[in-house]
Formats: structure tokens, C-alpha cells, sequence
């Protein structure tokens, strides 16, 4: 594991929760992977990775930042997508500081449009990412003269922090931990342990690392009706089995996700027992079966059992 891309300096302690929003794959959970120095988010180039709101723990020297990743906004489709967005949206409210992330490699889209007008409503401090400032063209302008815009039409004046960051380098996150520790508060005491990165349900970590490789492998042909839910996981010593369900709208995509020969899982399972096993420090064994649910991601039900249900 990599250590957290900060300088240490000693001094008051400040702590903070940090809301992490923005359109979906621009690129938060590799930014808060970076950030964290852990695999906390799962990484993919398939829109909507993120299907819950993962909370990161970043300690050091200068204090704790506690951050919730969110699953991206974007036009909601059925039950599913409806709670995805209310959990992005969620995590906008109450924290201490709002991060909002825009690709720049892209120019403004709705969704940004729509962060940026939420914002002006909000009272807590908040840091405007531009990410991906590695890739050309690099839209950051088109990004400001949106917001200028904005506060133009709204007659508003609202005090952000811009910062232009690529997720991918090394270093990428360190200007972006720098701005948050100055805006976060003094504190007496952390909010977590200093020892953990995450207090991430197991089943729910389990699940998106099978899902991230079954995506990987499997790219658009199934790319938002995959379900992956961990039914059981009997602790031995030294050994963990774990029983997951793939879930599937249609009995076509069933063989898809199985592969020739069953080749799918088996790239699935290879790919995840080792990585699963170094997170929790225990060998891992998966057993993974395929089933098939028509319209899976509208019954509540099977949301629930996924973690999905929890800001209803």
C-alpha cells in the first residue's frame, strides 16, 4: 500500500468531513484513492462505479479529513438510478466541506451546471476541482467563465477554492490536501480511529472490487445492469468464504457474464482473491454464481440487501 501523498507539519490539529460530488467518471475515486493512499474506491471507466457513499480516512500530522465518495450525478433511469442521485445528493448536506469534481477534460455539462447553481446555496466552504489537467485540451477556462456566469445571472457572490489536480499522477492529490486542511476546523479530537482508512461495510468492499474487475472485463456489454451481492462469508483460521450472487436483468446476459468456459469468473476471481485478501490480511476464496432477476435494480428488496437503501 502507498503512503498518503502529504507533508507532514506539526501544529494544531484540524479536522473535517468532506463531501465528495460531481458528474459521474470524473474521476473522484481515483482522486480519493490518491488522496487516502488506499484502494478505498473502487476504479473504472465505465460510468457509475460508485454505487454507495464510501467514507475515506485520511490522518496525519496535521489532522484527520474524513471523506464521502459519492456515486456521480447523472439523468437518473428507475429505482436504482433515483438512489443514486439522492445519495449523491445526500452527502452534499451536513458536512463541513463540499469538493466538487469536474473533468476538465471534457467542457461543462449539465450536471456541472447544476453543481455549481447548488452551491450558491450551501454555507460551507467549497473547493472547485478541475481534474485531469494532464489530458489536452484542458477546459479550466470554460469551467470559471460557467461559474462567473452563474453568480452573474444569480447576482451572487460566493467565495470557492479552484484547484487543477490529475488524479492519476503521484503528487496529484497534494494541493488539494493542502486547501482542505486549511479550510478544516481545529479539533481536540479526531472523528475515527487513527488507524483505519475506512469504515466501509465488508460485504459492501467485497462486492465492488468483484464488480470492478467483472466491469474491466466485461466493458459496456452489461454496463449498469450487473448486480453483485455477498450473501455469506464463513471466517475460518486464517481463511475466509465468500458466497456472492452476480445478478442480471435477462437470461442473454447471463452467459455473458459467465464467459466461454466460465472464463468471466474465473478472470473475476483470480483478479479479486488476492487483492480482497491483502485489504482484510486473511486469504480469501470466492464462490461466485450467476442469477438471473428481471429488473433487479427496481425492487427494493435486493437494493437493500446491496447497500443501496440506506438514505430512504
Amino acid at each position: 500500500m502507498s503512503e498518503p501523498l502529504v507533508q507532514k507539519t506539526h501544529g494544531m490539529k484540524r479536522c473535517a468531513v468532506v463531501g465528495i460530488v460531481g458528474r459521474t467518471n470524473s474521476g473522484k475515486s481515483t482522486l480519493l484513492n490518491r488522496m487516502v493512499g488506499e484502494k478505498i474506491s473502487i476504479v473504472s471507466p465505465v460510468e457509475q462505479t460508485t454505487r454507495n457513499t464510501i467514507r475515506g480516512i485520511l490522518t496525519e500530522d496535521r489532522g484527520q479529513l474524513v471523506f464521502l465518495d459519492t456515486p456521480g450525478l447523472h439523468k437518473a433511469e428507475g429505482t436504482l438510478g433515483t438512489l443514486l442521485n439522492r445519495m449523491a445528493r445526500h452527502a452534499s448536506a451536513g458536512v463541513d466541506i463540499l469538493m466538487v469534481v469536474f473533468d476538465g477534460a471534457n467542457r461543462p455539462q449539465l450536471e456541472d451546471d447544476g453543481w455549481m447553481h447548488r452551491v450558491l446555496t450551501m454555507d460551507q466552504p467549497v473547493v472547485f476541482v478541475l481534474n485531469k489537467n494532464d489530458m489536452r485540451p484542458f477546459y479550466d477556462q470554460a469551467f470559471k467563465d460557467l461559474w462567473d456566469a452563474i453568480c452573474k445571472e444569480k447576482e451572487a457572490t460566493r467565495e470557492v477554492s479552484w484547484i487543477s489536480a490529475s488524479a492519476i499522477h503521484v503528487a496529484g492529490g497534494v494541493d488539494v490536501i493542502d486547501r482542505l486542511f486549511a479550510l478544516a476546523q481545529p479539533s481536540a479530537e479526531y472523528l475515527f480511529p487513527e488507524d483505519i482508512v475506512t469504515d466501509y461495510p465488508r460485504k459492501m468492499a467485497i462486492a465492488d472490487v468483484i464488480r470492478e474487475k467483472l466491469l474491466s472485463r466485461l466493458h459496456q456489454e452489461i454496463p449498469h445492469e450487473l448486480g453483485v451481492r455477498v450473501d455469506q462469508i464463513d471466517e475460518g483460521k486464517g481463511r475466509w468464504n465468500v458466497t456472492v450472487t452476480l445478478m442480471v436483468n435477462r437470461e442473454s446476459q447471463k452467459g455473458i457474464v459467465i464467459g466461454p468456459k466460465g472464463e468471466n469468473l474465473k478472470y473475476a476471481r483470480l483478479c479479486s482473491e488476492p487483492e480482497l485478501s491483502d485489504i482484510f490480511g486473511v486469504k480469501v476464496a470466492l464462490e461466485l454464481w450467476v442469477r438471473v432477476e428481471k429488473d433487479w435494480m427496481k425492487n427494493p428488496q435486493l437494493l437493500q440487501q446491496m447497500g443501496y437503501m440506506g438514505v430512504l
